[in-house]
């Protein structure tokens, strides 16, 4: 690479700038050649290079380094070059069966592979083994569970439900119904040790049962408002007084969808008579499996992981309290859930799933 002058100017076309612009704009510019951009840019512009220095925080050296690169070699001249470094142990072909050795088999008496195992087992380091795992993002200790549906009506359900999410029906309010049964009143035995400065917050794992409640929950799929009800138990009466509440709290005149689960008590003879006579309900069933489907379930996560989990409760009427509480300032401000997905990519997943798990003969 040939030295330049500290006064060396470069001349740029109206391509030449425009590619270093819009490089030099990108978020995905690193930082570093963003910079080596800024110095051919503004000694295009003609500034000297001690001002070049001073704003950007560079010396004259690497202001002449930089300037000569883009001469020599243009805009690739800027990124970043090789680093001289100890040859590559193991070539690509090495690499390829160590990966399929990894992702293929199991060590002898283990569920699954360690960093020490592995490396013992294929005869290369750990730091090898840890390098190689991290490279190709393979995490054998941990899993990831799922469920097939085997609902028969699996494909009409979906695209019913998620026609219902991507497009409304008019002079109708879609609800996402459901019920959390078993909250749990919990009370720690010991008080919570404070987050601070270089730790996290400390909760102790023992605790004093003092009872549950079902929390019934309808997400107004609209506006991310929730009506909700808290009872001792989750009995096909819970369920019709549920419905009852949603039908006095919803304005007349227009149709309820209701999208629900599988759950007995959503299908016992007396809901079902209750429907008959209120035919302003119309009720869409998730398939078997599915709850995912249902968008309240989301919103039950919420409500766990802010205001139940972590907390600690002397009876289930300050669990009541709580979850009213939540509720109350999740409608005064409630935003909802953004749904993008549409059936045919739901179906193209689920079908994608299903031919992995066929290509292991299971």
């Amino acid at each position: 690479m040939r030295q330049m002058r500290a006064d060396a100017g470069i001349e740029l076309s109206r391509q030449q700038r425009a590619e270093l612009e819009k490089v030099q704009r990108s978020r995905r510019t690193p930082q570093a050649v963003a910079q080596r951009v800024r110095i051919v840019l503004m000694t295009a512009d003609s500034v000297a290079p001690s001002v070049i220095g001073k704003q950007l925080g560079v010396s004259q050296p690497t202001i002449r380094k930089w300037r000569a690169r883009y001469v020599d070699e243009g805009l690739a001249g800027l990124r970043n070059e090789p680093r001289p470094g100890r040859p590559r142990s193991l070539d690509d072909q090495r690499v390829a069966d160590l990966l399929n050795r990894a992702l293929r088999t199991r060590p002898a008496k283990q569920t699954h592979w360690s960093v020490r195992s592995f490396a013992a087992e294929a005869g290369i380091s750990k730091d090898m083994a840890h390098r190689l795992f991290r490279t190709a993002g393979l995490q054998p200790h941990r899993t990831r569970t799922f469920k097939l549906s085997n609902d028969p009506e699996f494909v009409e359900k979906v695209r019913d439900i998620t026609g219902l999410y991507l497009n409304p029906p008019e002079h109708a309010l879609v609800l996402c119904v459901d019920e959390k049964s078993q909250v749990q009143a919990l009370e720690r035995t010991q008080p919570l040790l404070p987050m601070g400065l270089g730790y996290v917050e400390g909760v102790t794992h023992d605790y004093v049962r003092h009872g549950t409640a079902t929390l019934f929950a309808a997400l107004n799929i609209a506006n991310g408002q929730v009506i909700h009800r808290v009872r001792m138990r989750h009995r096909h009466q819970e369920f019709l007084d549920f419905l009852r509440q949603i039908d006095a709290q919803t304005p007349e005149g227009f149709d309820l969808h209701l999208v629900l689960d599988n759950y007995a008590s959503h299908k016992h003879p007396k809901v079902r008579a209750w429907l008959a006579r209120h035919p302003r309900f119309h009720l869409h069933f998730t398939p078997t499996y599915s709850s995912w489907l249902n968008q309240v379930e989301r919103w039950f996560a919420l409500i766990t992981e802010r205001a139940i989990r972590r907390n600690s409760f002397n009876s289930v009427r300050e669990l009541k309290q709580q979850i009213e509480r939540f509720v109350h300032r999740h409608n005064a401000d409630a935003t909802p859930f953004t749904w993008v997905a549409s059936a045919d990519s739901i179906l193209k997943k689920i079908a994608r799933l299903a031919k992995r798990i066929s290509a292991t003969g299971h």
